[in-house]
């Protein structure tokens, strides 16, 4: 027995979580092998996905690499052996730059190695190992992986198995059967590993089963879509439709028509019968996004399709049953909208059986840099780059940083400060490190209050009384000028929101885009 072998032995004997598992056993390799890091990646369709790192930047656990982007990875991966690779070898190097003794650099000459790892006959992933130091991967070190391969398949799948437990007796709590794999669908894959985070994917788990509504609560930007989607994976209606409907792009004399359908004839250029997004969604979810954006009008027809999963269609004389699940999201203090009489009473209090409160980014910690790292491969591949990076100082001024645009906020930083760097001579076959400056962090704004300083150039001001007028203006200009004036007080007004401006201005949605789109403003 070699001095490795204990130590797997013991954390194989102990129950620990799984993070905290997979964490020791990346540790233990790197400090046996004397690596400079060890990766362990799980395959995830066409992706590999860090689970544990040691010796890498942070910021790696939050990327995901594409197999057909990095050779090395496919390489590793398709073999049944331990694959090293020479240290003048050609191949681009996954972890170019993301080195935490080597961060921003390339990688110089050093050894790899890697091989695959199965779990009950079958690919699981990966696991990866670099050495600064030439030499340091020989042939007594790759024997030595090679004969421990099968117990860190055994940890592996302990790990997997205490997962499947877990499951399992959730599943039992709940009365249901448990599905393998219901929820690993990329696009439901949420990153981050704060207490915030983690506490409320455990809450989502639980109440996605059930057949409650669902209210999302949460700022612009902190993702709510993708835990809609999220909760419709886990629940028994995942094999049904999720059919996403945006009530703040509803325009309002088309919103009934949308949501519940017509009969032909029921309205001018209704030439025949069309269904709505409710029984579109039969036996499935139907998410309402923004829903506080819907005109009283249809809120109260939205109100008896929750009641008595009845729905009847625009112009017709009898109504349907459909059997749907209704989740929605709003950025809204809906208990102020019903104080103010915008929101009906008796809906909130139908919608918000289940309120599911997302925290904003500024509370989930470390996440900033998971996501960051997530964001800077996406960039990576779009833009053909060798490798894409923060800079030390980067990293802080993200940490910083209160992000009141939240996830979509971040992910825009990112993919702004990737095309700066190239727009300042980067090239492809660089390590690209991005510094603060690159981020355009300084002063933050809200970000309805940002949209109004980017629009601020195309509103005209108002004369000052003491100046002497101007030179008369044609018509056209001048009414323009007035209309701009007025829809950028409209949305000042109200946060930014285009459905509750064009209310105020007593115009319908679709008619204010069209004259923001005519006038410049979008």
């Amino acid at each position: 027995m070699t001095l490795l072998e204990p130590l797997l032995l013991a954390d194989l004997a102990t129950e620990l979580p799984a993070a905290v598992r997979l964490q020791r056993l990346v540790s233990t390799l790197r400090h046996h092998f004397h690596g400079g890091a060890v990766a362990l990646l799980r395959l995830e369709g066409e992706h590999l996905r860090p689970l544990a790192v040691d010796g890498l930047v942070r910021e790696a656990l939050g990327r995901r690499f594409a197999i057909a982007q990095h050779p090395r990875l496919a390489t590793i991966l398709a073999r049944r052996e331990v694959t090293s690779f020479d240290h003048d070898s050609t191949l681009p190097d996954p972890y170019d730059g993301l080195l935490a003794s080597q961060a921003g650099e390339p990688l110089p000459v050093h050894d790899c190695m890697g091989v695959s790892l199965h779990v009950e006959g079958r690919p699981w992933g990966v696991l990866t190992f670099d050495a600064l130091r030439t030499g340091t991967f020989d042939a007594a070190a790759r024997e030595a992986l090679a004969h421990h391969v099968l117990l860190i398949e055994t940890a592996v799948r302990v790990t997997r198995l205490e997962q499947d437990n877990q499951a399992l007796r959730l599943a039992r709590m709940q009365g249901r059967a448990p599905e393998a794999g219901a929820a690993g669908a990329a696009d439901t894959e949420i990153v981050g590993q704060s207490p915030a985070l983690l506490g409320l994917l455990n809450e989502l788990q639980v109440v996605a089963d059930s057949e409650l509504p669902v209210l999302l609560l949460g700022e612009t930007g902190v993702g709510k879509e993708l835990f809609a989607r999220r909760l419709h994976a886990l629940s028994r209606r995942r094999a049904g439709p999720l059919v996403h409907v945006n009530c703040a792009a509803l325009p309002e004399s088309l919103a009934e028509s949308e949501l519940f359908g017509h009969v032909r004839g029921a309205f001018s250029g209704a030439t025949a019968e069309r269904p709505g997004r409710f029984e579109a969604a039969q036996g499935g979810t139907l998410f309402l996004d923004e829903v506080g954006e819907l005109p009283l009008t249809v809120q109260a027809k939205l109100l008896r399709a929750l009641q008595n999963g009845e729905i009847q269609r625009l112009g017709a004389d009898r109504p349907r049953r459909v059997d749907v699940r209704v989740v929605a999201a709003t950025n809204r203090q809906l208990q102020a909208e019903v104080r103010e009489g915008r929101f009906r009473a008796d809906l909130y209090h139908r919608l918000s059986v289940y309120p599911v409160p997302i925290p904003p980014l500024r509370e989930r910690g470390p996440d900033v840099l998971l996501l960051a790292g997530r964001f800077l491969e996406l960039n990576r591949a779009r833009l053909g780059l060798r490798s894409l990076r923060l800079t030390p100082a980067a990293e802080s001024a993200l940490q910083r940083y209160p992000w009141p645009g939240n996830v979509r906020e971040l992910e825009h930083v990112i993919g702004r400060a990737a095309l700066k760097a190239m727009s300042r001579g980067a090239a492809r076959q660089d390590i690209v490190s991005l510094p603060p400056e690159l981020l355009d962090l300084e002063g933050p704004l809200p970000e309805a209050a940002e949209a109004n300083a980017r629009r601020a150039p195309l509103v005209s001001p108002l004369p000052d009384a003491a100046q002497p007028a101007p030179g008369v203006q044609p018509l056209r200009q001048a009414l323009d000028a007035f209309e701009r004036e007025q829809i950028a007080r409209a949305l000042a007004a109200h946060g930014g929101q285009w459905a509750a401006a064009a209310r105020a201005l007593g115009l319908d949605a679709s008619n204010l885009h069209k004259r923001a789109h005519r006038l410049g403003m979008k």
